[in-house]
């Protein structure tokens, strides 16, 4: 891993970008500078919590570098597991605070996005697997969002999800979405989702400098599952 170096794409300069995520049941890590240096993902339902540092450590040591090299931290927003998605961004908060580099955050919807073009497509609509056969997606047009995501039935998807002209679906559950609309289709999941936040995260940097200030939070299509209880709490006895 080269040396630290000012933020940004100037002279040719290649930022270090550490990035994990922890939405899906796995922790999964990478480290890019120019190029992805290393990257490791293990599956994992429970425990990201216990397992997220010390799988950092190791992924930086196998890309020869360390936190202080890093010039920017990417981290998976979701959606995705509740509790997994906020180890995640928490991790990548305090790592930016005690570096003083900033952190962004990149969803599951643009780590999904094709990523030898992932600006090409004119009209895309990401699709990923939700809870109960259901489904979220998101209208991308050249790699950029074009509406908040939402949770659909893929076997029914609403008239007004689209098509725009030309519009293409890519994710899960793709065919039976785009068959409604006549539009194109490419079944995908979600892979090397480190490797792709970080890329994701390197592009953007390249488009302009980042806000130190933005700080990445959690992605929620849906509420959570927890409810309060029905039952009225006992009485307080003095």
């Amino acid at each position: 891993m080269p040396p630290r170096r000012p933020l940004g794409p100037r002279g040719g300069l290649d930022p270090g970008i550490l990035a994990f995520d922890t939405s899906l049941p796995h922790v999964s890590v990478a480290v890019l500078s120019g190029r992805v240096r290393a990257e490791r993902t293990e599956p994992m339902a429970r425990g990201q919590d216990g397992r997220l540092m010390p799988l950092i450590a190791e992924v930086l040591e196998e890309a020869g570098g360390r936190l202080q090299d890093m010039d920017l931290i990417a981290v998976g927003v979701g959606p995705g597991n509740f509790t997994g998605t906020r180890i995640a961004v928490a991790a990548a908060r305090g790592l930016a605070l005690a570096l003083g580099i900033p952190a962004t955050g990149v969803s599951l919807f643009e780590a999904l996005l094709d990523p030898v073009a992932p600006t090409a497509a004119r009209a895309l609509l990401v699709s990923l697997e939700a809870p109960r056969g259901q489904a979220y997606v998101q209208h991308f047009r050249h790699g950029r969002p074009q509406a908040p995501p939402r949770l659909v039935d893929p076997a029914s998807p609403p008239p007004d999800l689209g098509p725009p002209r030309g519009m293409a679906v890519r994710g899960y559950m793709a065919e039976a979405i785009a068959r409604p609309f006549h539009a194109s289709w490419e079944e995908a999941a979600p892979a090397r989702v480190a490797a792709r936040v970080a890329e994701f995260a390197e592009r953007r940097l390249r488009q302009g400098p980042l806000d130190p200030a933005l700080r990445p939070a959690p992605l929620y299509v849906r509420p959570p599952d927890a409810a309060p209880p029905a039952d009225a709490p006992p009485p307080i006895i003095p």
